[in-house]
């Protein structure tokens, strides 16, 4: 099989990490996230039709009817739909969206209409923002016991890597970011944990099997020996999740976004941050092998 040289290519790697991290952070410190309804609040408005609609044709007739930012989906039954708009609530909302979606002769019936408020959207923010942090940290904890704590820390910087890159290219293109996202982010950490440690798991085996200490050469054989597993697992994760993209409909379609750039980013951290930043942070034989315990023996004098 033929061996590729990954980290003969870090720094070439590295640069490409750096200018995608400073366009991230620059896109979410100017433009900030286009947060959905979960986090800013808006109006709900519960619907009952005769029959079965076509949510896409709800969405066109609302867009063309002058609203924008709002999501259409399933209630309970089919024939149950709510409309959710990122708009300040008012005693009429309810009849404007019936007679924007009644007008070609459909039997409408409007169940509610109300305003959910922002402060919900706030805890939401800051209750996800806390789980993300104790996600990382469970990670720091978990890497640093079972390997060594310059593996916890770069196993941190990727992830963090890949968790900035998708919140910034959502920023950048203003995508609308929502639970969804949010949930999608949080497996893209697991999911990039999960190829970090099996990489990991071959580097620190190579280098108690290998009698050189060419840190590089043992990261690549050990990168190479894992490449198929990562392309095999990568590629089909990815099969679905284009599925899910082209033929889920548009309630998933941010979700299948953050996790597509998610598998993208991770996979490239996994070797070009994750592996290359071990040999920035000058892992040696020494920090693999646990020191060993002298017992000195005192002799008695008679």
């Amino acid at each position: 099989m033929r061996q590729f040289d990954f980290m003969g290519k870090r720094r070439i790697a590295f640069i490409v990490s750096i200018l995608l991290t400073i366009v991230s952070v620059a896109a979410l410190a100017l433009l900030n996230l286009n947060l959905g309804l979960d986090f800013t609040g808006g109006t709900v408005v519960e619907l009952h039709y005769a029959s079965v609609p076509a949510l896409d044709a709800i969405r066109e007739q609302l867009a063309s009817s002058g609203f924008d930012n709002f999501q259409v989906q399933t209630f309970g039954a089919a024939d149950e739909i709510l409309v959710r708009l990122q708009q300040t609530f008012s005693n009429d909302v309810g009849n404007q969206v019936v007679a924007a979606l009644s007008g070609n002769g459909t039997q409408i019936d409007l169940i509610r209409a109300e305003y959910v408020g922002a402060q919900v959207g706030d805890q939401l923010r800051d209750q996800s923002g806390l789980g993300m942090l104790v996600a990382l940290a469970g990670v720091a904890i978990y890497v640093a016991f079972r390997f060594q704590y310059k593996f916890a820390l770069c196993a941190i910087i990727s992830l963090v890597h890949d968790v900035v890159i998708v919140l910034g290219l959502f920023a950048l293109f203003q995508w609308e970011f929502d639970l969804t996202v949010l949930a999608g982010i949080m497996a893209v950490i697991g999911y990039s944990l999960n190829d970090t440690i099996i990489v990991y798991d071959r580097i620190r085996e190579n280098i108690r099997l290998s009698r050189i200490d060419d840190m590089p050469s043992i990261f690549n054989s050990a990168i190479n020996q894992t490449l198929a597993r990562t392309l095999a697992t990568s590629g089909t994760t990815l099969l679905v999740l284009f599925a899910l993209f082209f033929l889920g409909g548009d309630m998933i379609h941010n979700f299948s976004i953050s996790l597509i750039l998610g598998i993208i980013a991770g996979t490239f951290s996994s070797v070009y941050v994750a592996a290359a930043l071990l040999i920035v942070f000058k892992l040696e034989r020494e920090d693999l092998i646990p020191a060993k315990k002298e017992n000195i023996e005192e002799e008695e004098l008679p």
